[in-house]
């Protein structure tokens, strides 16, 4: 089953597969550009979810399922990008199945720790063969790992 794994946020890190050998993944910046209006990041995200669907016909979506954030800002673009999410999988037909991931599972997968660091995420990833650009994309792949293989 083609599984979405997400890391919401202005750059959105997404694994994307129905198995580990034939991952996509990556980052989606969703930054709007110097004449748009906030709401450009739900725009964009949109489109890259249905260019990823066309592709690869995603058949359930895991996202990172952040409880706190440590800015007002951060909160609201997860917040409106989880939303948005949340609708474009409601409206595909059949629609798509749903779910967040608490931080702390995907992290303690990855690396034993519940509360493991950025640098460790990327260096985990790295481990199981991946090529990481960012914090984003390893959390993104740790999530699809998790979702999908029991824990090493």
């Amino acid at each position: 089953m083609t599984t979405l794994a997400l890391d919401l946020g202005t750059t959105t890190g997404y694994c994307v597969g129905d198995r580990r050998d034939a991952l996509v993944s990556g980052t989606w910046s969703l930054k709007p550009g110097k004449f748009q209006g906030g709401g450009m990041r739900a725009v964009k995200f949109r489109q890259k979810l249905d260019q990823l669907h066309a592709a690869l016909c995603i058949r359930q979506v895991f996202f990172e399922g952040v409880r706190a954030h440590k800015g007002v800002d951060a909160a609201h673009i997860f917040g409106g990008l989880m939303m948005t999410l949340q609708e474009w999988c409601e409206q595909q037909s059949p629609p798509v199945p749903y779910d967040g991931v608490p931080v702390g599972v995907i992290k303690k997968h990855a690396t034993g720790k519940g509360n493991a660091n950025k640098e460790a995420m990327m260096a985990a990833m790295r481990e199981l063969g991946f090529e990481v650009v960012d914090d984003n994309h390893a959390d993104a792949i740790a999530l699809w790992l998790c979702q999908q293989e029991p824990r090493p």
